[in-house]
């Protein structure tokens, strides 16, 4: 359900929560905001591993996820993309034959300047005065054509992985393509 607020409002309509559609965050513009050590408040991203499955194996056939636009991926987009591809795995596949890694970091800090949205606010707040805003999240600044993730399995489980990060795939704002390639024996 959403609440209208204002119609001429920057980020046009909250979630119930309050929370901005994360719409508005998925264009890249302007410069990096990543230097934390200036910021203060940013908060924790919600994914935290990186690298699931058997680390050790060696694999035939890497399946790649490749973002087919620029966009910020917010961090619990990753998450959800994370959750899963992972979750597909592991009930298909036994966790020593594959290997599944996240390969972008959000180290860019989402800001929002937060509106009030009630009778008489307008008393209150300063509008688009000092509107730089406060950290909300983080995001991870993805390329056209680059890698966003990866797994790594032998020739019996291509599909099982093509429909894993078909899955994952779903949880991104960018459009994503499958690539496969054959690693070389050495």
């Amino acid at each position: 359900m959403y609440v209208k607020v204002y119609r001429d409002w920057p980020h046009g309509l909250l979630l119930k929560g309050g929370t901005v559609r994360a719409r508005n965050y998925r264009l890249v513009k302007g410069m990096t905001y990543s230097r934390k050590e200036y910021i203060h408040g940013v908060p924790m991203p919600k994914i935290t591993k990186f690298t699931m499955g058997n680390t050790k194996g060696e694999f035939s056939h890497r399946v790649s996820l490749i973002a087919q636009s620029d966009a910020q991926v917010r961090h619990n987009a990753l998450e959800a993309a994370r959750v899963a591809v992972n979750k597909y795995l592991s009930s298909n596949l036994k966790a020593t034959d594959y290997l599944f890694r996240i390969l972008v970091y959000p180290h860019h800090v989402l800001r929002e300047n937060k509106m009030m949205a009630f009778a008489g606010a307008d008393r209150l707040q300063e509008g688009m005065r000092r509107a730089f805003g406060k950290p909300v999240g983080v995001a991870a600044r993805v390329r056209s054509g680059q890698v966003v993730m990866y797994v790594e399995v032998n020739e019996n489980a291509l599909e099982i992985a093509k429909e894993a990060l078909r899955r994952g795939a779903a949880k991104l704002p960018t459009p994503c393509r499958i690539a496969i390639e054959t690693k070389a024996a050495a």
